[in-house]
C-alpha cells in the first residue's frame, strides 16, 4: 500500500508539474502571438508547449531533432496572423524551453536514487519558467504585440543563432557515448552554450516588447498627426463654405450692378460662377453630429465624383464622449478604404450604418472587392511610408475606447465592423 501510495503520489506531482510548465509558457507566450479562435486550438498550444518542457533533453541526446518539427507544425497550427512573427515567436520559445530542459537534465545530479532526479528536474522546471513569467509579465503591453514585417524578419533572424547553437551543442555531440575525451568536450561545451541560449532566448522576447513598445508610440503619434491634419482640413474647409455664404450679400449686390448697368452677359456669367461654386450648394445633413457631417458631406461630394454610389444611413447625437477628432478619423479612414477597394469593382456603392444605442457607437461599412486584398488587410499602394494608416488608425481608437474592430472579406464584399462604448 505505501508503495502504491509512493507511486500514486510521484507521478500526480509529475502531471502537475507539467501542466505548470504549460500555463506559465503559455502565459508567457500569449502577448506574442495571436491564437486561433476557439478553445480547442489554445488547449492545443498548451499541450504542446507542456508536453515538449516534459521532454528529457540530455546533451548529445537526438530527442531534440524529433521534438523540433512537431513543436513548428503545433504551433503554427495554433496561431494565426503573419508567419513570419509566429515562426519567429516560435523559435524563440522552443530554445527557452529546450535550453532549460537540456541544462537541467544533463547537470543536476542525484546520486543512486532516478526517482528523487526526476522529481527533481520538473520541480525546478516549473520553478524556472514560474519565475520567468513573474518577472517579463510585468513588462507585458495591455494589447498584442504588433511588429512590422521587416523587424519581425530581423528578430527571426536573430532567433535563428541561438537555435543553432542549441542545435549544435545538442545534437552533434552525440559521439560522446563512444568517447570519454567527447564527452568530457560535450560536457563542458554544453555548461557554457546553453546558459548563452537561455540568455539569448530572454533577451529577444523583451526586445521584441521594446522594439513593439516604440512602434506603438511612433504609430500613435503618426496617427494623431494624420488624425489632426485631416480634421483640421476639413474645418477648414468648412470654414470656407460658411465664409462664401457669408459673402452671399456682396455677391448680390456685384449682380445687381451688372444689371442695372445692362450687362446681362457679365450677370449671367457671373450667376454662373457662383452656381458652380461648392459653396453654394449646401452641404447635405446626415446626422446631428456636425464633425461626422464635416467628413460625410466631404466623403460624398468624392463619391459622386468619382460615380461611387454612397447609401449612408448614419444617426449620431450632437454630443458623444468620442472626440471630434477621432470620429472623423474613424469614419473618414473607413470611407477612404471603402473608396480605394471599389475602384475596380464591377459594382460601385459603399453601404455605411453608423448609430449610437445603449452606450455603444456602431458602425458597419461595406463595399464590394475590385482588386487584390492582402491577408493582412494591409495597404496595396506602393507608397507604403505614406498609406497604410487607415486600419491601424482605426485599430487604436477602437483600443482606447475599449471596443472592437473587425475586418475581412466575405464573398466579394469587404465588410467593417467598429464597436466603441461611448
Amino acid at each position: 500500500m505505501g508503495a502504491f501510495l509512493w507511486e500514486f503520489c510521484f507521478y500526480g506531482l509529475w502531471w502537475i508539474c507539467v501542466l505548470a510548465n504549460g500555463f506559465f509558457l503559455y502565459r508567457l507566450c500569449r502577448p506574442f502571438v495571436e491564437f486561433r479562435k476557439g478553445r480547442l486550438w489554445q488547449a492545443l498550444l498548451l499541450l504542446t508547449l507542456a508536453g515538449s518542457s516534459g521532454m528529457v533533453i540530455w546533451v548529445g541526446d537526438p530527442n531534440l531533432l524529433y521534438t523540433l518539427p512537431v513543436y513548428i507544425l503545433l504551433f503554427l497550427l495554433s496561431t494565426k496572423g503573419d508567419w513570419t512573427g509566429r515562426l519567429a515567436v516560435c523559435i524563440i520559445f522552443f530554445c527557452l524551453e529546450m535550453s532549460v530542459c537540456a541544462l537541467l537534465d544533463t547537470y543536476v545530479v542525484v546520486p543512486d536514487s532516478y526517482r528523487l532526479y526526476d522529481l527533481l528536474v520538473r520541480l525546478l522546471r516549473t520553478a524556472i519558467f514560474g519565475i520567468l513569467w513573474l518577472v517579463l509579465r510585468r513588462r507585458f503591453p495591455e494589447e498584442q504585440v504588433h511588429l512590422s514585417r521587416r523587424l519581425w524578419q530581423v528578430v527571426l533572424g536573430l532567433a535563428a543563432m541561438p537555435l543553432c547553437a542549441l542545435v549544435a551543442v545538442v545534437l552533434l555531440t552525440f559521439q560522446k557515448y563512444e568517447s570519454a575525451a567527447v564527452n568530457t568536450l560535450a560536457i563542458n561545451q554544453g555548461l557554457v552554450v546553453l546558459p548563452f541560449v537561455l540568455l539569448t532566448s530572454i533577451v529577444l522576447l523583451s526586445a521584441v516588447l521594446i522594439l513593439a513598445n516604440h512602434e506603438r508610440l511612433e504609430r500613435a503619434s503618426q496617427l494623431a498627426g494624420l488624425r489632426e491634419v485631416y480634421y483640421q482640413g476639413l474645418q477648414q474647409q468648412e470654414r470656407q463654405v460658411r465664409t462664401l455664404r457669408h459673402d452671399l450679400r456682396n455677391h448680390l449686390t456685384v449682380i445687381l450692378g451688372l444689371l442695372k448697368g445692362r450687362d446681362t452677359q457679365g450677370a449671367i456669367s457671373y450667376l454662373e460662377q457662383m452656381a458652380d461654386s461648392p459653396a453654394l450648394q449646401g452641404s447635405k445633413r446626415f446626422c446631428d453630429n456636425e464633425a461626422a457631417n464635416v467628413v460625410l458631406s466631404a466623403k460624398a461630394e468624392v463619391m459622386e465624383q468619382e460615380g461611387i454610389t454612397a447609401d449612408f444611413a448614419v444617426s449620431l447625437p450632437k454630443e458623444l464622449s468620442v472626440t471630434d477628432t477621432d470620429l472623423a478619423a474613424l469614419l473618414g479612414n473607413a470611407l477612404d478604404n471603402a473608396i480605394e477597394g471599389v475602384q475596380n469593382a464591377a459594382t460601385k456603392k459603399i453601404i455605411l450604418r453608423c448609430r449610437v444605442d445603449k452606450g455603444l457607437l456602431m458602425l458597419r461599412l461595406e463595399n464590394p472587392v475590385g482588386g487584390e486584398v492582402n491577408p493582412d488587410l494591409s495597404t496595396t499602394k506602393k507608397d507604403r511610408a505614406s498609406h497604410g494608416f487607415g486600419l491601424p488608425s482605426m485599430r487604436e481608437i477602437a483600443r482606447r475606447y475599449h471596443g472592437t474592430l473587425e475586418a475581412g472579406v466575405e464573398d466579394g464584399q469587404f465588410i467593417l465592423i467598429v464597436c466603441l462604448m461611448v
